[in-house]
């Protein structure tokens, strides 16, 4: 019997109990949010409007992972119904979002060696943060693990983007989609953004990439962590992060590897060893954290000249570096490690939001950067616990509703209609209104 015909027959399945894959059909069919997408993609040009770009939609890429990992690339759907019909006939276990060419991607070997060419001409500005580039800090585990021990790790990445992008760069169509698995997608969908060159998408990563990889075990981060406004912002930010949520959590200072980790971002041997001596009189994290600031902070005072004694002439250059180590521990540990590659190149492939992750058969829900810090992802709905939700009876959807509308995947739908779309909606419709009063404007030539 098919997973079809097991949910036709009755509530006695256990889709809990089913392969991910088996579910897909399924999915596609009563669960995925098939006009939120085409809303979104489509940005206005859903042939509603008379200055829409009624070709726009079918110039997108999308790319799909079918069951085996086998790649099917330069996908183009004319309009939501087809992508909808797509999904339901070949259930991609994913599905990535590429850019908007200059013509259908689907036809490009036709244009390619003419005149006119095939490349991309929009997309979104995008990131990828993984918890796996964050391994050297987390002591609850590795690899593909999440937990909410780790998580803080994520919410300070999507509060800081999310603050950066919006003050600094002036973007608005920001949201943010937990993978599934371990990390977290960010996508900026302002016009402004999704035009930008690889040359200004890579200007916007670098501005963002502070933390630069390690050099024999301590972080390279870039520039002063004193002098630059976002830099403070983002510190301000990341200071409450750790000393709240990463020491208690990941208990970072009970553990002999990262106590060593830690002590090697003071500036000299003194210091080092003098914390070190201190932390033989406390036990736990937070209260070894905060014996190293005090024993930090009395030897900058000593190197400025605070303090009478054996450095009467002070050092002002040393106090200033011996309290920028503990800036340098926080950023080291907290500011977001984001995958460059994804953020530099238009035609950057990345997964759609309310994909399953194949291996946990978690949603890739949105999530809002409000609520960052509360976001679990141990209770993301899953495939098998939707589809449950539909088998059991319980869940039944008002007459002419999409399935979905009765599930948990309800509430990620209006986080990702009130955090994003609707905004955006609003804003799109505006523009094609403005166009048309534009061209409306326009005299009329007469022959």
């Amino acid at each position: 019997m098919t997973v079809e015909q097991q949910t036709a027959a009755g509530p006695a399945t256990d889709f809990n109990n089913v392969g991910v894959q088996e579910m897909m059909k399924l999915y596609y069919s009563r669960l995925f949010p098939h006009q939120e997408m085409f809303k979104w993609l489509a940005y206005g040009n859903d042939g509603k409007h008379p200055k829409t770009d009624g070709g726009f939609f079918q110039r997108r890429e999308f790319c799909f992972t079918l069951d085996g990992d086998i790649f099917v690339r330069y996908q183009s759907f004319k309009d939501g119904g087809e992508l909808a019909a797509a999904l339901k006939d070949r259930c991609p276990s994913k599905i990535d979002i590429g850019p908007v060419y200059n013509v259908d991607p689907q036809r490009r070997a036709a244009y390619q060696g003419s005149g006119q060419g095939f490349a991309p001409v929009e997309r979104e500005l995008v990131f990828d943060i993984d918890l796996t580039d964050y391994d050297d800090v987390r002591t609850c585990g590795k690899e593909g693990h999440i937990c909410g021990k780790c998580w803080p790790l994520m919410a300070a990445a999507i509060k800081i983007l999310d603050a950066g992008l919006r003050q600094d760069f002036g973007f608005q169509h920001i949201f943010f989609v937990y993978s599934g698995r371990r990390g977290v997608h960010c996508w900026v969908c302002d016009e402004r953004a999704r035009k930008l060159t690889d040359e200004q998408r890579s200007a916007i990563a670098a501005y963002f990439a502070v933390y630069k990889g390690q050099e024999k075990g301590i972080a390279k981060l870039a520039t002063s962590l004193d002098d630059h406004p976002a830099i403070k912002r983002a510190y301000d930010l990341l200071q409450d992060a750790f000393e709240q949520r990463l020491l208690p959590e990941q208990r970072l200072l009970e553990d002999e590897q990262q106590c060593q980790n830690v002590l090697a971002y003071l500036p000299n041997d003194a210091i080092r060893s003098d914390v070190q001596q201190r932390w033989q009189r406390v036990h736990g994290s937070e209260q070894r954290w905060e014996v190293l600031k005090e024993a930090v902070e009395e030897e900058a005072k000593a190197l400025d000249g605070a303090r009478r004694g054996s450095r009467p002439s002070g050092d002002p250059r040393a106090a200033k570096a011996m309290r920028k180590s503990i800036k340098d521990i926080v950023c080291a540990y907290a500011y977001p490690r984001l995958d460059m590659e994804v953020s530099k190149k238009m035609n950057h492939l990345l997964k759609a939001p309310f994909c399953v992750h194949p291996k946990t058969g978690k949603v890739c829900v949105p999530i809002d950067p409000d609520v960052a810090w509360e976001f679990d992802p141990d209770t993301v709905c899953t495939v098998g616990g939707l589809l449950n939700q539909l088998n059991s009876g319980s869940a039944a959807a008002a007459q002419g509703e999409e399935p979905w509308r009765a599930t948990d995947m309800a509430a990620a739908v209006d986080t990702f209609r009130v955090c994003f779309l609707d905004a955006l909606q609003q804003e799109v419709k505006a523009g094609l209104a403005e166009k048309a009063r534009a061209a409306a404007a326009q005299p009329t030539l007469a022959w």
